[in-house]
Formats: structure tokens, sequence, C-alpha cells
């Protein structure tokens, strides 16, 4: 993820209590794969993929494993595969880099013409002064729930169409995602929202933040709805002007490209922790059980924006 080290403490909109329990007017939080996410930060988080830097033989290992998951859970191709190149300069001397999201889509039952992205970068920093980051939290956790969401949505069909998209080069300036909001796979105008997740796997204190709803209160009940039975503390925030340096995620990760192009966005993630942007950042040190109530929670919001967007009902 793209967002400065901070200490403060963002502004807390809203405070939910974690019950985990559903109340009889809710509808039950979505029971996701354990197993298959735990395995997933595992496998996208290891030595051999060495930190999944964009353009390298490791980012490339990456790609393949999220393309063969996405074909694997039954999602749809657009024109071309799941693989969708891109290139842009880097460094002093502009050279040409080559990335590639990963998108597929889910056709939905009711609103086919209709659509939401679900989204997560899957690149890393790489190796740096000879130590790899392999990025379990920034943003393998985030990659994992992509597919286990995708997984799930297959067996519980939409009433929109999904478009699940693996963003590669986030970490050199959310490049993937500019890429795919400059030439995207359906008319940006279709587009009703990008629930974006980065860094969903590491917190002690079992806190997840939603930032958006600051700029599309229209969104605000849904996640105020989520919060009082999500088996996680959702706290929204991270989102509203005058916040110290690094403490607004407006366009920290690669909602930020959504939201330029003023498609609404809200994004999931957890606050910077001590292997953030660290070599540490490994599958030993992510918090599984909030990791997989955290991927239920968002999954939880899908579902029901999905029912209530277009619809009127919050």
């Amino acid at each position: 993820m793209m967002r400065s080290l901070s200490v403060l403490l963002c502004l807390v909109l809203v405070c939910g209590c974690a019950s985990g329990q559903a109340t009889a007017a809710d509808p039950a939080i979505p029971r996701l794969d354990r197993t298959g996410l735990l395995d997933a930060v595992r496998v996208l988080s290891a030595d051999s993929l060495e930190g999944r830097r964009v353009g390298t033989p490791g980012g490339a290992k990456a790609r393949a494993y999220v393309a063969a998951a996405f074909a694997r859970a039954g999602l749809e191709a657009f024109d071309g595969g799941f693989v969708r190149p891109f290139s842009f300069t880097a460094g002093r001397d502009s050279a040409r880099v080559e990335g590639d999201n990963v998108v597929g889509y889910l056709k939905g039952t009711e609103r086919s013409d209709r659509f939401i992205v679900i989204s997560a970068h899957y690149d890393h920093l790489g190796v740096l002064n000879g130590q790899i980051y392999n990025g379990a939290d920034d943003n393998a956790s985030g990659t994992a729930a992509l597919i286990a969401l995708a997984e799930y949505f297959v067996a519980h069909r939409p009433r929109h169409t999904f478009i699940f998209a693996a963003m590669d080069a986030e970490e050199e300036g959310l490049r993937g995602a500019r890429a795919f909001v400059a030439s995207p796979p359906v008319a940006a105008r279709a587009i009703a929202l990008d629930l974006n997740m980065d860094m969903v796997s590491h917190s002690e204190r079992g806190e997840l933040y939603a930032a958006g709803a600051y700029h599309y209160p229209f969104l605000r009940p849904y996640l105020e709805r989520l919060a009082a039975r999500a088996p996680v503390k959702l706290l929204l925030g991270h989102d509203a002007p005058g916040l110290p340096p690094g403490d607004d995620w407006t366009s920290s990760s690669d909602h930020g490209a959504f939201h330029a192009a003023r498609i609404p966005f809200i994004y999931f993630g957890v606050e910077d922790h001590a292997d953030y942007h660290k070599p540490t950042d490994d599958f030993a040190t992510i918090t599984p059980d909030f990791f997989v109530a955290a991927a239920e929670t968002i999954a939880s919001f899908v579902s029901d924006v999905d029912r209530g967007i277009d619809t009127g009902r919050r």
C-alpha cells in the first residue's frame, strides 16, 4: 500500500462493537473458506515469489497464481483472457516497465449491465538490499480475499455483474488501477462502485477501517448497519479533509484511481503496523482469526450493496 507511516489516529466517524452476531433484521455474515484464505496468503508471500515486484519473475508467478485461481473459481474472462497487460515508464532513466492486471467477471442475475468492481493489488516491493519484502499483509491478504470473494459469489450469484480485478504496480503509483480506469473492460459510466482491499490481515486490536463514506455518503448506511453486526471492530474514517499527512487514505491505494474518475469507492484496510513495508511482513506476522473475520465482513458489505444499490434500499 502507498501510504506514509503515521502514529496519529484518524478521525473515527463510526465505531461498531464486534458482536459477531447478526440481528433478526440483518443477513448473516457470509462464511468464507478459511483454509483457502490462509493458503493463498502463504503462497503469495512465499520467498519463492521474491516480493512480487512488477515486471519481475516473482510478479509473473503471482500473476499466474491469481489467473489460475480465477479460472478455478468459475469467473469469465473478457476478450483477450484474464491477463490485461499495460506498461509505464519509471525511474530516472524512464525505463519501460511491463505490468499485468488480472481481471475476470461474474455476470449478474438481474443487472448484468451494471458493474461493481472488487479490487486488490497483488504486487509488492520485491527484493531491496538483499532482503525479500514478502508483503503478506500488503497485499497478499487483499488478493487472497479477492479470490475468496470470487469463489463465494460464484456460489451465491449477485444481482449486479461483479468484476474482480487484481491490480499490478500499485506500489509504483497505482499504475495498474490507472490503466484499468483509463481503458476499462466495460463502459466507465456503468461502473457503480469500486470496493478495494489493501492490508486486511494484520490487526492485534481487531480493527478494520472503511474509508470513502465521507465522499460518497449514500454508502454510509450500509457501513453503519454492517458495523453493528460485524465480527470485527469496523471503523469509518481516514477520508475527511484536514487530516494529518498520511491519515487521509482517499488516494492511498487503487481506489484512488477510481475516485479520480468520479467512480464511488469504499476502501477496506488496517492502520499501519510495525511490519508495514518491512521485510517482516511475512505470513507468520498476520493475525489469522482477524483476517478471516475481516474478509467475511467485507463479503457482507458487498452482498448488502449488491442487494440495495439501484433499488433505493439502504
